[in-house]
Order: structure tokens, then C-alpha cells, then sequence
């Protein structure tokens, strides 16, 4: 009888180990799905982050291997100000908006542009890089100093471009080009006057080609704003984020940056 009754008590104490022991790990699950996305980051000290990786300058391998550009070190710098560690997930642009929709990572750094069909369904920070639609033209042309003046004149431009239209638009007459290198080349040589392009795009251009023999004679007073992007339902990440962009604007980090891999500041 008091064998049994022994038996009785272990199994007994056993089993209330057990409940323990599932009632714990339920209870940690639990607070684990409770934290919204920013805790979460913050507990684990890790921040994922979807890029290209070959979109330079601002996401992009130099010649060690190593991931680099724009907005590498400006994800780099918000995520020190958040003391967590950045894990980047490249994929192609195609592939990138619904990694964030599946939660493969927690935001997206690479040149997104706010735009109103994207508000309707991610949420984004505040801007980091302004760009917008200017003129080039040869270093020595005095001539031309808006896009008002470009009426007339041959535009070398790649057709299917955003800013072959805008050339269009103000009268200019296309010549057709495959690239910004080669629209460059043939305003250098004369066989092209102008043309219109991105201003990051040309400000790079002149950074790695200090010697082009171009300049910017016009910009259009609207500018592109490109952010971070998440997926909606995460305001409290969104915030902390904002709220480093803003110090990093202030003490004149982005400036820095921006300067660094552009020669002008195009933050704001």
C-alpha cells in the first residue's frame, strides 16, 4: 500500500513538472506574439533588411566583395543608433516587395520611391535622398540654363526613359542613345546639345568622371523622395527610424554620407 502510494505521488509530481514546463514555454510564445515588430528587433538585436545588392551607388559589392553605397550606410548608421546588427537579404527588385509582404525581412533599403499606389498598401519613413529631372549640357554652353531653352534642340536620350518624355514635353528633338554614358559621350562630341536625366544619376557620373567636361544647366523644382519601406501595421518601427533620421539630419550625418557618395547633399 505504500508502495503504491509512493508511485502515486512521483507520477503526481511528474506530471505537475510537465504542465509546468508546457504552461512556461506557452507563457514565453505568448509575450513572444505579443511584442510588435520594433520589441521583436530589439530582442533579438538583429534588423533584416531586403536590398539589391547590385545598384550602385547605393546598394552595391566594390571590388573586396564587400556590400556598400548609399543606402547600405545609411541603414547601417540608423541601425547603430538602434543598437542592433543588420542582416541583409539581397534579391532582385522583382522579388523584393513580396519578401517584405512574406516577412523574410523587416524593411527595404534601396532607392524606394514614395509614391501614392505604394502608400495604399506599405508604409514608409521619412525620405532620405530628394532627386529630380535636370538638363546637362557641355561644361563651356551658356545657353541653355532651363529646360525652356532645350526647346528645339537635339536631346540625346535613352526613348523608352521617363526623361525622353520629359524632353519631349518642352520641345526638344530626340537622339536616341542606349544609356547615360553613351548620352554623355555625344554631347561632348557635338552630336547631341542636351540631356535630360536623374540628378543622382549625373551627380554619380561627375563622381567617378571628375574630368567629363559636363554640367547641370537646369533642374525641375519637383523632386522624387525615395524612404525606407515596410509593411504596414508596424508604426513603432516606423517612428524609431524616423526619429534617427532626424538626429542623423541634425548632427549632420546624412549630410556626410550623402557628400561622400555624391558631392552634394541630396538628403533634403
Amino acid at each position: 500500500m505504500k508502495k503504491t502510494l509512493a508511485a502515486s505521488l512521483l507520477l503526481t509530481g511528474v506530471l505537475a513538472g510537465c504542465g509546468s514546463s508546457e504552461e512556461s514555454n506557452s507563457d514565453s510564445s505568448n509575450a513572444s506574439e505579443d511584442m510588435n515588430l520594433l520589441e521583436s528587433i530589439q530582442e533579438e538585436g538583429v534588423i533584416t533588411v531586403g536590398t539589391e545588392g547590385t545598384y550602385a551607388p547605393f546598394t552595391f559589392h566594390d571590388e573586396s566583395d564587400e556590400l556598400t553605397g548609399y543606402d547600405v550606410e545609411v541603414m547601417n548608421e540608423v541601425a547603430e543608433r538602434m543598437g542592433v546588427e543588420v542582416e541583409y537579404n539581397e534579391t532582385q527588385w522583382d522579388s523584393m516587395f513580396e519578401g517584405l509582404n512574406s516577412e523574410r525581412f523587416d524593411v527595404i533599403a534601396n532607392q524606394v520611391g514614395i509614391r501614392d499606389d505604394r502608400l495604399e498598401t506599405y508604409d514608409f519613413s521619412h525620405p532620405y535622398t530628394f532627386s529630380s529631372a535636370v538638363v546637362v549640357v557641355p561644361e563651356d554652353n551658356s545657353e541653355v540654363t532651363s529646360f525652356e531653352d532645350i526647346e528645339g534642340k537635339q536631346s540625346a536620350q535613352s526613348l523608352t526613359s521617363n526623361y525622353a518624355d520629359i524632353a519631349t514635353e518642352y520641345g526638344a528633338e530626340l537622339v536616341q542613345v542606349e544609356g547615360l554614358a553613351q548620352a554623355i559621350e555625344l554631347i561632348k562630341t557635338g552630336r547631341a546639345e542636351v540631356t535630360v536625366n536623374d540628378k543622382l544619376a549625373i551627380l554619380d557620373f561627375q563622381q567617378q568622371q571628375p574630368n567629363a567636361g559636363i554640367k547641370i544647366a537646369a533642374e525641375e523644382s519637383d523632386a522624387s523622395e525615395s524612404a525606407f519601406m515596410f509593411r504596414q501595421g508596424n508604426e513603432e518601427l516606423v517612428e524609431e527610424f524616423n526619429k534617427h533620421l532626424e538626429e542623423m539630419k541634425e548632427d549632420g550625418t546624412l549630410t556626410e554620407i550623402s557628400e561622400k557618395w555624391f558631392g552634394e547633399d541630396v538628403s533634403q
